[in-house]
């Protein structure tokens, strides 16, 4: 089919025609012009899986790695393989464009969204980035690199305002988003919900402008963030050319045309960014097959093995004294071993945007029973509360039909006495916007009779989008005044709740209603998607379970069992969109850290295996045998859990984060996540380049717990020989002798690093300026050589407004990690004082 030309179709359409392509035309799509041969294409979250247009449930999909899981592997031919599952993903949920990668730097432990993202380090984050967006649109299907740009918290992001250096954005926040654009070319860019030095990121000149079109030469559609578009002029005008999702909000062709007429935006631009739509639509083959077919869940057995082999790749191995793993199958037959905490649960992905329906979990209980079978007698404990939220209260209810249930009633804002709608048989006592279409109501009323199973004071809990009462028995128990802090982040199930009790009668009824109104108008919270619309949950649970005592029995069971494997983390609900991290400790109050303290001192053979995609506090970590970060693997959670404890596989994840013992010493503390002053909250870049690594070279090495880099081996490797050597102005060559030095087959991860053998209190002690992954039998030796040029290295130098690398003696360390150099070589190098990135 012949190719159509997207000037002569432009040329075609009315001005509100074209206004008209500039904003979704539901939660996925674009708005189609049929009579003009424009189709629609659909896009779908996410970074780690096609999770199709449902947010909760929906059509099955495969659950990959996360971000900085993947990260972990340092592997980008690995990236470029999950870029192509992730296309063939895309396609079964009849979408075209995925919403992904997520490319935010891990500025803060804290981060609530940093398992969505690779890592602190730009380099790192731009080079496997750039696989995955190579990956994906070879197939096809285009990639979305967000969230252009600073988006490194979530508390307020939809109007926290980050001040931030030049040099800061260009060197740390901006690199990542500049690798992937100039080395991948991304069909692509979706903007950040906050403002970055004062405007929007949705309609920054700067960053939009002078940098991504001016500067890097990218040609590509900008979208917003969902519910991210603050204007209309300046946005238009800024070069955001898609409004997601639709219906408009900000871009109605009356309003869009009187802004043209009034010369406060030119025709031109309009046509612009009505191309841009285009040009998207043609890439992905939208015009030769306009054709949305329904969503399918194909569970295909080449992308189960695939992320089985990520996670095998990216699980880290932090401890591992006297050689407790792995436990071989002949060494523990016949043994017991306690599986502790969260050893049922699957913590397979993050909360938010990146958490789908996937077509399977497999649980490190699980995992360990396929891969020891019965040879070994795996006993189970809970051993802590890790809940965040108390279950919604379902069982026991009858709507107002007098079936099990409950009745929800819609009614318009204000209006109370006529119901615009009435639905039985509601599951539970919770309700999100996006189920229904709210446009038809602005509160609603729940009710049910509710018949306790036991007697006495039970907890209940309660979170709502907008003010929210609860009565029982038509009194009062309980009123929210307030609007939730991050309207969105209610979708993911981590909305804060006030937790009360009730003393309830076993027997008797009880009629709970709920009120829920949308949130009042006013401050910077606009509520993104759901902006004006009623949401609220409701929890329960009974005394004796929210009370009773878990600890004790996981206890009496380490201590009969010869290894004690305790199963830490973070559920969705605790790391995830819209919230960033409570505390730097493990969930919830201290009771997994009593948890492992207690299981350590009652069984000296304990390992801890850890599910969070973040640092966290161990407290414990010298009393533990051994600790497997394993982050959020996928739906092979369990299997790839497994085949590390048991030597399968030979962990060679590293660390793309630097991991601090406490919070305090993170290069963001104080400055996370801001101050608020007149009802906008600010926070400042204060610790400006020295992010990460970059921070913790300059401060005593007992602050850190594990460094950038770092990672151990069921093997040892050593590096030796290096070499470096200029091959022209801008361009080196290195090599360097990798050497297995151990018994058993592995990989070790060769890291590069540049630094001015001149210490400066301006600049880094040094910069990761390569890496490559090698592969070793017991005893081999490898030569690896590395290319780099000197803008792996340059830093930006605000006065000229250009890169530059300083004449002088720089040294080029080889390392395991940045704790860990073997090698050092110095050169004179004559430097740059203007570099043309």
């Amino acid at each position: 089919m012949k190719r159509p030309n997207v000037g002569a179709i432009l040329e075609s359409l009315t001005l509100e025609e074209k206004v008209s392509l500039l904003a979704g035309k539901d939660f996925w799509e674009t708005v189609p012009i049929p009579s003009k041969g424009v189709p629609s294409i659909k896009t779908s979250d996410g970074p780690n899986g096609a999770r199709g247009e449902v947010f909760n449930g929906g059509t099955r999909a495969a659950c990959f790695p996360a971000a900085v899981c993947s990260a972990s592997t340092w592997n980008p031919d690995l990236s470029r393989r999950i870029g192509n599952a992730l296309a063939e993903e895309t396609l079964t949920k009849g979408a075209r464009v995925l919403l992904g990668p997520t490319m935010c730097n891990h500025r803060h432990p804290l981060g609530g969204r940093n398992f969505e993202s690779f890592s602190e380090d730009p380099l790192l984050t731009g080079k496997l980035a750039a696989q995955l967006v190579a990956g994906l649109q070879e197939k096809g299907v285009g990639a979305t690199v967000k969230h252009f740009a600073a988006n490194e918290q979530e508390t307020e992001r939809l109007s926290v305002n980050e001040i931030v250096s030049e040099r800061a954005l260009r060197e740390i926040y901006l690199k990542p988003f500049e690798i992937a654009i100039k080395e991948a070319n991304p069909w692509a860019v979706m903007t950040a919900y906050n403002l970055v030095n004062g405007t929007h990121a949705d309609s920054h000149p700067f960053l939009l402008q002078k940098v991504l079109r001016g500067e890097w030469g990218w040609k590509g559609l900008v979208m917003s963030d969902w519910g991210g578009t603050n204007s209309t002029a300046d946005a238009l005008n800024a070069g955001l050319d898609l409004e997601m999702p639709g219906p408009t909000r900000n871009r109605i062709a009356k309003v869009v045309i009187e802004a043209v007429e009034k010369g406060l935006v030119s025709e031109e631009t309009i046509n612009d960014r009505a191309r841009n739509v285009l040009e998207l639509i043609q890439k992905v083959g939208g015009f030769e097959n306009p054709e949305i077919p329904p969503e399918q869940s194909v569970d295909e057995p080449a992308h189960r093995q695939l992320i089985r082999e990520v996670a095998g790749q990216g699980l880290v191995l932090l401890k591992n004294d006297n050689g407790i793993l792995p436990l071989k199958k002949d060494q523990v037959k016949g043994k017991k071993i306690a599986l502790l905490g969260l050893a049922k649960e699957a913590l397979i992905h993050g909360g938010g945007s990146a958490s789908l329906h996937s077509h399977y979990r497999i649980s490190p209980w699980e995992g360990l029973h396929n891969a020891f079978g019965d040879d070994v007698e795996f006993k189970f404990a809970k051993g802590a509360h890790t809940y965040r939220l108390l279950p919604p209260l379902d069982s026991n209810c009858t709507g107002l039909d007098g079936r099990s249930g409950w009745t929800i009633e819609f009614f318009e804002q204000g209006k109370k006495e006529n119901p615009v709608k009435t639905r039985n048989g509601h599951k539970e006592a919770a309700f999100s916007p996006l189920l229904d279409n709210g446009s038809k109501w602005k509160e609603i009323l729940l009710s049910a009779t509710f018949t306790p199973e036991e007697t006495g004071s039970h907890y209940l809990s309660c979170a709502g989008i907008g003010p929210t009462v609860i009565s029982i028995n038509d009194k009062v128990i309980y009123e929210q005044k307030h609007n939730s802090e991050d309207a969105m982040a209610f979708l993911f199930g981590g909305n804060p709740e006030i937790q009360f009790t009730y003393s309830f009668t076993k027997g008797e009824s009880y009629r709970i209603r709920v009120h829920s109104s949308p949130p009042v108008t006013g401050g910077n919270d606009h509520g993104g998607i759901l902006s004006g619309l009623p949401g609220f949950r409701l929890g329960f649970m009974y005394q004796k379970e929210h009370d009773e005592d878990l600890v004790s029995a996981a206890v009496d069971l380490a201590r009969e069992c010869d290894i004690a494997i305790v199963f830490t983390g973070h559920s969705p609900v605790w790391e995830t969109e819209g919230q960033d991290q409570a505390d730097f400790h493990l969930p919830k109050d201290g009771s997994q850290d009593k948890l492992v303290d207690a299981v350590a001192s009652a069984n000296p053979k304990t390992v801890v295996v850890n599910s969070t995609g973040v640092a966290v506090a161990m407290p414990w970590l010298s009393k533990v045998s051994a600790v497997l970060q394993a982050w959020f693997p996928g739906q092979e959670a369990g299997n790839a859990i497994a085949d590390i404890l048991s030597g399968a596989v030979n962990p060679s994840g590293r660390l793309p984060i630097s991991w601090p013992k406490r919070i305090e010493d993170a290069p963001a503390y104080g400055n996370f996540p801001g101050v608020k002053k007149d009802g906008q909250l600010t926070v400042r870049y204060e610790e400006g380049v020295f992010v990460g690594y970059r921070h913790y070279d300059r401060i005593p090495k007992e602050k850190l717990q594990f460094p950038f880099g770092f990672g151990l081996s069921y093997t040892t490797f050593s590096l030796k020989d290096g070499r470096v050597s200029q091959t022209s102005k801008e361009t080196f060559k290195s090599s360097v002798t990798v050497s297995n030095t151990g018994h058993e087959a592995g990989a070790a991860v060769v890291q590069l690093y540049v630094g001015n053998a001149t210490k400066s209190k301006d600049h880094p002690i040094k910069t990761l300026a390569a890496f490559q992954k090698v592969f070793l039998e017991a005893g081999q030796e490898k030569t690896v050589e590395l290319s780099l040029e000197l803008k792996d290295f340059a830093f930006f130098d605000e006065g000229s407004g250009s890169w530059k690398v300083e004449k002088g003696k720089y040294e080029f360390s080889f390392a395991q990690s940045t704790a860990d150099v073997e090698c050092v070589v110095k050169i004179d190098i004559e430097g740059s004082r203007q570099l043309k990135l």
